[in-house]
């Protein structure tokens, strides 16, 4: 048998059986399988020369964006292998680089307010002082820092009906003046007909869709007398979890005898509202008519302590929220005495909450004295039925008096 011609796998050999330095298909499936060892790439002389050459100065790299990579030809390259592309020589930054350039970490920890100088916060805070407080800021600022501390440390006077007297001047009254002095423009006739001190009943008739009457009531008497207005409540003021804080703190209380002649007996200036939900429900057609003025509760409390009945009408408050209908249905559904209808509400939306900017009128009559009769009056069902009806009359004649003095009703 003659000698086996020996032919390499994968060298020179004949066409079909691999090629050059490509292996055939049969050497290929022979071939353990593993990952492939990646090739050593030549090292280019020009890159070796940048390196290892040091320049003679060291300028900042002009970033070119139209320079082309270049391709380096070795003529001494052998065929058939792949060309090296050599980019620009990457040139390092010296250590102390007079750069304008603030690195990313500097930025992001630099402090974005420290470069504000102190005294212009010292500007900054006086006028916003200025603004809130006014021209003597100063003063106002240290006492409402003190009205803070108070409040803080529990250093505050709290009577036993929850009325903070602290907080209404400060607050409640704050936020009522300007609608009673810009929005309804109330004028006050006489006031002098109000005690200076000791206890007195106030009885006002009652309208506006909401008790706002009340309020403005308030404030009224306490910018020209300085006292407090103690109102008696209905029941469903007392049973809303946030009005019934708000009203506690505002000095009133549940209008019941007790509590009306334990005020009373005080010293307290309290107010009340005979006509109820009946007097603010009414329909606009009947402004200005007063309802029945109940069982003549307040009556009693002023007779059996003594105290002066001063008599209120108020003029401009029927105008505010002019109701033309109702939803009983509803009203029942939510346990309110009424849901009503205006001509703007609920046909505008909250904008139909707004009231209409009428001219109020508030005068207070003669005082009815009561320290003529003796303690038991108050038990004299017929006293009190005529004590009530000469209270009733006196406000009605005194509305009708004021519609006629006045021009227009919002001015």
């Amino acid at each position: 048998m003659g000698d086996a011609e020996i032919i390499p796998i994968g060298t020179r050999g004949r066409p079909g059986r691999g090629t050059g330095k490509q292996p055939s298909s049969a050497a290929r499936s022979l071939a353990p399988r593993g990952k492939p060892k990646p090739a050593a790439k030549k090292p280019s002389p020009a890159r070796d020369r940048a390196t290892t050459e040091t320049p003679a100065v060291v300028a900042d790299p002009v970033l070119d964006p139209s320079r082309e990579p270049v391709i380096a030809t070795d003529p001494a390259a052998l065929p058939g292998e792949t060309p090296i592309i050599e980019s620009a020589p990457v040139i390092e930054q010296p250590a102390a680089s007079t750069s304008p350039l603030v690195s990313p970490a500097t930025t992001t920890s630099r402090n974005p307010l420290g470069g504000i100088p102190s005294k212009d916060w010292l500007a900054a805070f006086q006028h916003a002082a200025r603004e809130v407080f006014g021209e003597q800021w100063e003063p106002q600022l240290a006492r409402f820092l003190a009205f803070l501390r108070r409040r803080v440390t529990g250093d505050y006077v709290v009577d036993e009906y929850g009325f903070d007297q602290e907080v209404t001047q400060r607050f409640f009254m704050a936020a009522l003046r300007p609608i009673a002095e810009k929005w309804f423009r109330i004028e006050v006739r006489g006031i002098d007909n109000i005690p200076t001190d000791g206890g007195a009943l106030v009885v006002s008739n009652h309208s506006g869709t909401i008790p706002i009457d009340g309020l403005m009531t308030m404030v009224s008497i306490h910018d020209h007398t300085g006292r407090f207005l103690r109102p008696l409540g209905a029941d469903l003021v007392f049973s809303m979890p946030i009005v019934s804080s708000l009203a506690r703190k505002g000095g009133a209380t549940l209008a019941c005898s007790e509590d009306a002649e334990r005020m009373l007996r005080g010293g307290e200036l309290v107010g009340v509202w005979p006509e109820g939900f009946k007097g603010i429900g009414k329909p606009y057609a009947e402004r200005y008519k007063l309802q029945r003025f109940g069982r003549g509760g307040f009556v009693s409390a002023a007779l059996r302590t003594g105290v002066p009945i001063v008599p209120l009408a108020v003029v401009g408050a029927e105008e505010i929220y002019p109701l033309v209908g109702n939803i009983p249905g509803l009203a029942r559904i939510l346990g309110v005495p009424y849901i009503p209808i205006t001509p703007f509400f609920p046909l505008l939306g909250p904008l139909g909450l707004v009231p209409l900017p009428s001219k109020w009128l508030l005068e207070f009559g003669e005082p009815i004295r009561t320290d003529d009769y003796d303690g038991t009056a108050g038990d004299d069902p017929m006293l009190v039925f005529n004590v009530t009806d000469q209270v009733r009359e006196t406000i009605q004649q005194t509305l009708y008096s004021l519609l006629m003095q006045r021009q227009s009703v919002f001015r």
